[in-house]
């Protein structure tokens, strides 16, 4: 009980050390996105600090959507599985964590709430590959970790779900 209370504290002091680190120069940040309507429900998503475009579309699920192009939908819950992975790297890293591999798949679920169509929930299935050296339960306090201090997931009401796929080599 002893090592499982002191390994939680170490991981809440490297988090809390690496957030402080990460965000002593200011406690604010700015991303700037440019969309450009190309025709018929389809248009273009930029940035002047990023080198690549994406090409956005109405949903097929909705009346002249179309199919093959990305969508708000899917930008949103890329941008929370985005999330859980970039602040998981950090922690793991912070933590002195090593692991063999990170992928992770998202799925989010569009429904109505109060009348309204919304982003209702989302869940994130991260499969992560650690060696033999390496603890379970201290890559799962990590990944739950990284999922309550994802900035993302910080800022919208979606309920999001954490089921991890652990396997040891």
């Amino acid at each position: 009980m002893l090592k499982q209370w002191v390994s939680t504290y170490c991981l809440s002091i490297t988090f809390l050390e690496l957030s402080d680190k990460n965000m002593n120069d200011s406690t604010t940040h700015s991303y700037e996105v440019n969309l450009q309507w190309n025709s018929e429900r389809k248009g273009t998503v930029s940035s002047p600090v990023l080198p690549t475009q994406i090409e956005v579309a109405t949903p097929p699920d909705f009346p002249k959507g179309m199919k093959d192009i990305w969508t708000p939908e899917h930008l949103f819950v890329a941008s929370v599985n985005a999330c859980l992975m970039a602040t998981f790297l950090a922690i793991a890293e912070n933590s002195r964590f090593s692991f063999i591999s990170f992928e992770c798949n998202a799925v989010g679920i569009v429904g109505k709430i109060d009348g309204k169509l919304a982003v209702t929930e989302i869940t994130l299935k991260p499969k992560v590959v650690i060696p033999t050296s390496q603890h379970e339960e201290q890559l799962n306090r990590i990944l739950e970790m990284s999922e309550k201090a994802c900035a993302i997931s910080n800022s919208i009401n979606t309920k999001i779900n954490l089921e991890p796929i652990i396997t040891i080599i």
